[in-house]
């Protein structure tokens, strides 16, 4: 029932955009800025109640008289302020109410997004109470109404128990301090309202809390045009004696009151209490709109080669926006075709959209709208950037706690970082160390993101390096150094259930050790195997650690191989050329995933060969080259990543 709901709601929500579209272009549709709106609504209610509170008497006995002088006295100046305040009120509501329904329709209330959803119905819940609240104060017939009826639904509640209603039985119960109390909740009430606003828009990046400026002109000159056609006037002085026939209330605020006489509070209550329930707990209330379950990925970005982490349920614009990255957007509800950008690498589910924002050439090129595509996978994508520079890369401070060589040509690095803190980082990656002169040298993390502590860097010696000269004969214990980091986009996609083949070429280990370990931490279960070649036995570094690997692990096998193994080593495993090793091994290498690490030598020579023998070009990953695969158009809502350019 309510998958059905929500098609129907997604239809006419698109129906309306379209035709907004045609009315207003896609930058001034106010189907897309209904947010945006609401906050700017909010802001023309502060001031102009600002404006009233400055001529209005909290006196029971001049109420009335003061909002009817501010009113009939100043009519172009308090009496259109009046008409604002209650015109932007109602807008308020309206926009709110469709924002809300709108996020329901296209299922944006789920995963990470159930914080600012709940947050959102206690924000329309306490503008609600404002409003209910300043119909109040002018101490009218509606006003009297609005009180006593407020009273006897609430005194329906236990903690109450008919004490609010003996207020209100004569007029004389009704004295100065009741009406400084009304005041005093209507200035506390919005300024709840406020907080609240700035926690629901906190967890969404870059949201926008005004509307484009020509839609602000239009609806403030709609309203002010509203307020001189029908201005908001008071009904006539309250008197708690009698009872006025027939009353016109605000629909938008006070619906609930046409029905309070004529079901009982408590069945009212019941109602209000349901229609709530059911709205906080909408975010985990069953079906999922879409097909496949939506988790949390990461999505490599381009031109930035930045990893990002994609939360359960978000889309590419919003993650890419959360860390930084100069993406181009406006509407954010795929309807303008701004934020359009390719997947190279990977799957993801389309949401709804207008279609002459995607068109299908889009489609069959890769090209996706980032606002509506969630991952169904890891993705790599490319994008245009704005003008706006992106976040720059962290620099850190580091200090040297220890130098272990492990063969004559590699030296273990271990750095701490400057307060005890950590880079956070993904398998796979690495590190610029910071030259005096600006020069940089990149080293991988050999430890996993998991491990506490230093982290940890296989240095080989390069001949006349001037930097790796220095770690093997100037660098000591407590020495400082500055590093870059986390960067490139090399790191272990943890989805999928094909067996991963790991290759390393001498440091090349180093890379692959931190993405076992972080493969064993995080529970992959798939069969694993390295392949780490080097020249000869004493160049292995550190043998033990993968042979140790796969005696504690059933689903990880190693296989050392050796290109020229010295005569007193008396060597009986594999030789030759690493990549041959695996070619032997599997004749067909389609189904697996292949992670190379090494001379750029090495890589180059092993992709292709590894080509020929099936492997899919967006299953082989590398620090040293880069795939470029061609994205075809699936399925209606989902795009795979397809063959060969």
């Amino acid at each position: 029932m309510l998958k059905l709901l929500q098609r129907l709601l997604q239809r006419l929500f698109l129906l309306a955009e379209r035709a907004a579209n045609a009315i207003f272009g896609e930058h001034l549709n106010p189907l897309y800025h209904l947010g945006a709106i609401s906050y700017w609504l909010f802001w023309v209610v502060v001031a102009s109640g600002l404006y009233l509170y400055a001529f209005f008497d909290t006196s029971v006995t001049e109420a009335y008289l003061s909002v009817e002088r501010l009113t009939h006295g100043q009519k172009w100046a308090g009496g259109i302020m009046r008409s604002l305040h209650r015109y932007a009120s109602d807008g308020m509501v309206l926009t709110m109410a469709l924002h809300l329904l709108r996020h329901f329709a296209f299922d944006r209330h789920r995963g990470f997004r159930w914080f600012s959803w709940v947050s959102g119905v206690l924000v329309l819940w306490l503008v609600y109470a404002s409003g209910i609240n300043g119909y109040m104060l002018p101490w009218d017939q509606l006003a009297a109404f609005t009180v006593t009826a407020t009273a006897e639904w609430f005194d329906a509640l236990p903690v109450f128990n008919g004490l609010l209603m003996r207020n209100f039985l004569v007029a004389d119960s009704v004295n100065d301090r009741f009406f400084s109390l009304l005041s005093f909740l209507h200035i506390g009430l919005p300024l709840g309202v406020l907080a609240l606003l700035w926690i629901h828009t906190h967890r969404v990046p870059q949201a926008k809390t005004l509307p484009p400026n020509p839609l602000m002109a239009a609806l403030g000159a709609a309203m002010v045009v509203l307020s001189v056609v029908k201005p908001a006037l008071s009904q006539g002085p309250a008197d708690l004696a009698t009872m006025a026939a027939a009353i016109e209330f605000d629909w938008f605020y006070m619906p609930t009151y046409a029905l309070l006489y004529r079901w009982s509070p408590d069945t009212l209550w019941l109602l209000v209490g349901g229609l709530t329930l059911l709205a906080v707990m909408a975010p985990w209330l069953p079906p999922k709109f879409g097909r496949r379950e939506l988790r949390a990925f990461h999505v490599l970005a381009h031109p930035d080669n930045r990893i990002i982490p994609v939360k359960e349920d978000e889309s590419l614009l919003d993650a890419c926006l959360r860390d930084g990255l100069p993406m181009a957007f406006d509407c954010r509800n795929g309807g303008c075709g701004v934020c359009k950008c390719t997947v190279l690498h990977g799957e993801v589910a389309l949401g709804a959209y207008q279609q002459s924002a995607l068109t299908a050439a889009d489609r069959e090129a890769g090209r996706v709208l980032a606002c509506v595509a969630k991952p169904l996978s890891d993705v790599e994508i490319e994008y245009e950037p704005t003008a706006q520079a992106a976040r720059p890369v962290a620099v850190h401070e580091a200090r040297v706690v220890s130098l272990d060589l492990l063969a004559k040509d590699v030296m273990r690095v271990r750095l701490e970082v400057e307060g005890g803190g950590k880079a956070p980082f993904y398998a796979g990656q690495y590190i610029n160390i910071l030259l005096d002169d600006g020069q940089k040298r990149a080293f991988s993390f050999a430890t996993a993101p998991h491990e506490q502590g230093p982290i940890e860097l296989h240095i080989r010696a390069i001949q006349g390096g001037r930097f790796t000269t220095h770690v093997f004969t100037a660098m000591k214990v407590g020495d400082r150094v500055r590093f870059e980091g986390p960067v490139g986009s090399f790191f272990l996609r943890e989805d999928g259930a094909k067996p991963v083949i790991f290759v390393a070429g001498a440091t090349g280990f180093a890379p692959v050790k931190s993405m076992v370990e972080h493969a064993f931490h995080a529970g992959i279960t798939r069969p694993m195997v390295l392949y780490w070649g080097t020249r000869t036995l004493a160049d292995m570094y550190l043998r033990e650690l993968p042979e140790r690997w796969a005696r504690e692990h059933p689903n990880f096998r190693f296989v050392p191989v050796l290109s020229d193994p010295a005569p007193g080593e008396a060597w009986e495993g594999r030789t030759g050329l690493v990549h041959e090793a695996i070619l032997s091994d599997y004749p067909d290498l389609a189904g697996h995933r292949i992670y190379a690490c090494g001379s750029v030598k090495m890589v180059e020579a092993a992709q292709p060969a590894f080509a020929k023998q099936g492997l899919a070009p967006d299953d082989c990953f590398s620090d040293a080259f880069k795939l470029a695969p061609r994205i075809h158009a699936g399925d209606a809502d989902v795009v795979r990543l397809g063959g060969r350019p």
